[in-house]
């Protein structure tokens, strides 16, 4: 049963000032890390560090938050762009592959890390290095019809999977967004009490009854 003190703690102003300064450093700007940024700030995040070396293809549009003219630019710099002016906040933007030579100078310790990378090696680096050096880090991502949001602790890395990649498909998106909701939600609760909730979840996991 939930307090009055919970609530106060969890939903009030001493949280919003926490994720105001919170730092996040989120691995990747495509289908989960564009979203998840857009969505974050939205919320109060204001101390944003995104990573990503690819370019926006006129596919990404379907699952992710960019638009035609920004099709041909930078992920990093279009996504900072985007916030800038939908939310007035300034997002740093590493416009750098994530390899085991640059690791150390883009995963800070004392910075939330959110992996949000679409392919395994990109992972694993991230998996192994905030395991070694003692960095909390959140995995996000999709595996056929269910989202997950899984700590570093707990966190297992499956090989790439064959053929296309799930975050490239269309009717994807309604799993992405769930997935960057939970993630959200997970972030959150860690900012306010300190415990590492996480899930693996289906739209099936939800119901809604007739009246």
């Amino acid at each position: 049963m939930r307090t009055l003190e919970h609530e106060i703690n969890f939903r009030g102003e001493d949280l919003m000032k926490k994720i105001g300064s919170y730092s996040i450093v989120v691995c990747g700007a495509g289908a989960i890390g564009s979203n998840l940024i857009d969505n974050m700030v939205r919320q109060g995040f204001t101390r944003i560090t995104v990573i990503d070396d690819d370019r926006v293809e006129d596919h990404n549009r379907q699952t992710q938050i960019y638009s035609r003219r920004d099709v041909g630019s930078l992920k990093v710099q279009a996504l900072r762009s985007i916030v800038f002016n939908n939310m007035s906040v300034q997002i740093e933007a590493q416009k750098l592959r994530l390899t085991e030579k640059t690791v150390s100078s883009l995963l800070t310790k004392g910075s939330l890390v959110v992996d949000g990378f679409d392919n395994a090696q990109s992972r694993g680096i991230v998996t192994d290095y905030c395991r070694k050096n003692g960095i909390d880090c959140l995995h996000v991502g999709l595996f056929q019809n269910y989202a997950e949001a899984i700590w570093n602790e707990q966190y297992h890395l499956d090989g790439d999977s064959k053929g296309a990649d799930i975050c490239e498909y269309p009717l994807a998106r309604n799993v992405i967004l769930l997935a960057v909701s939970v993630a959200t939600e997970v972030i959150i609760r860690y900012i306010a009490t300190g415990k590492k909730e996480q899930y693996t979840i289906t739209l099936g996991d939800f119901r809604i009854y007739g009246f």
